[in-house]
């Protein structure tokens, strides 16, 4: 029986399974090793330029601003949780494409100066391929960036208004006077005064029109917003009367307090100074729907936030170009001149992006073509300097 099972085994070894060859996962397989190096140091310049500028920034300004805090009796909890943990992102992601220049510009002309740049096109790597991790690293940025702004950090920039409004400037637009407003398809509001703090108007008028015809008016010597209330839009209003018009009829109502529904809420009565900045994209394209069905003018500063949070994120491409062209290539006398030019680039852009947002809030111009007016000029100045650029 042992001698059979032996046999068995021969035969079975005898027998020569094909062979199958498995997909290798490569992990960094799109990445090389060069690559990789270049994106550490791309990014890890720049987070390390972002801590030592903030930091700088932050010893001025707690400079600047310490007899206000002391004078208007500002807690250090609330100097370092509300104010200054929400000015750290909120600069951070403003200045965040002088940060990326910055950085290009510091690393790349190190690696220029150290013959590093030559050593990798002496090794057949063209400038495209040079370009790409740096591409790569200013995308994961400007992902980033656009993330924070648009979703994260309005959040904050709420609590530190409100502590600036407390404890520093101690100004704040809290009431508001003769606000006329279309809520409705056909119904004008009316508010002869209304105060932010109680979230309470005086002298309210509601009317309906229909086919250019009145055919409800509501009044109410006072109307107060609901803000605990789960619904939005929700009103109460204190002697109140409601005159219906059917034809030659009129039906009139009247009372105490009535619960209504009225598509208004107390951002739409007031308006303070930065207000665009204390909303999402989302709660942005939201708001600039609805005062633009409403007719309202005063729009304009926040289709501007709107697209210059898109816009910003691709000056880091284009300012990542810039430096890169103009910092890869050794020369005699340091990198002091060139340097000094893409500085001076880059405030230039951050200067561009202020006046052409005052032109479009002042001067009528599109609120899409300012915010890319600034991207699409210095787009034609990266062109040319990448042409530039050693091959």
């Amino acid at each position: 029986m042992k001698e059979k099972l032996q046999q068995i085994g021969s035969r079975f070894a005898k027998i020569r399974l094909p062979k199958v060859k498995l997909p290798k996962l490569k992990l960094f397989s799109v990445l090389s090793r060069l690559d990789r190096y270049l994106m550490k140091k791309f990014i890890g310049t720049y987070i390390f330029s972002i801590i030592l500028i903030i930091s700088v920034a932050i010893v001025f300004d707690f400079n600047e601003n310490l007899a206000k805090f002391s004078t208007y009796g500002a807690p250090w909890k609330a100097i370092i949780f509300d104010y200054y943990a929400n000015f750290v992102p909120y600069f951070a992601n403003l200045f965040s494409p002088l940060f990326v220049f910055i950085s290009v510009i510091f690393f790349t002309s190190k690696l220029a100066g150290n013959s590093e740049i030559i050593a990798m096109l002496a090794a057949g790597v063209s400038f495209k391929q040079l370009l790409k991790p740096y591409i790569i690293s200013a995308a994961l940025i400007a992902v980033v960036n656009f993330y924070l702004g648009s979703y994260v950090i309005p959040h904050g920039t709420v609590v530190r208004q409100n502590f600036e409004a407390k404890y520093k400037n101690n100004k704040r637009v809290t009431s508001a006077s003769n606000v006329q407003l279309m809520v409705g398809p056909g119904t004008i509001a009316y508010i002869q005064q209304y105060d932010n703090n109680s979230k309470t108007g005086y002298g309210f008028s509601l009317d309906k029109f229909e086919n250019k015809k009145l055919v409800s008016h509501m009044t109410a010597s006072t109307i107060r917003y609901d803000s605990i209330s789960e619904a939005r839009y929700h009103w109460k209003a204190m002697n109140y009367k409601i005159r219906t018009l059917k034809g030659l009829r009129e039906e009139i109502q009247s009372g105490d307090v009535i619960d209504t529904l009225i598509q208004m809420e107390p951002m739409d009565l007031v308006f303070s100074s930065g207000q665009q900045e204390t909303l999402t994209s989302s709660e942005l394209r939201q708001y600039i729907t609805k005062q633009t069905e409403r007719g309202s003018s005063n729009v304009v500063q926040y289709e501007v936030e709107y697209h210059k949070r898109i816009a910003t994120s691709f000056a880091s491409f284009i300012l990542t170009i810039i430096g890169v062209s103009l910092s890869s290539r050794k020369r005699k006398g340091g990198m002091g001149l060139y340097l000094g030019i893409g500085l001076a680039l880059s405030f230039s852009y951050i200067l561009l992006q202020t006046i052409s947002a005052t032109f479009a809030i002042n001067a009528d111009t599109p609120p899409i073509i300012a915010a890319w007016m600034p991207n699409v000029l210095y787009l034609i100045i990266a062109y040319y300097c990448y042409r530039q650029a050693p091959n």
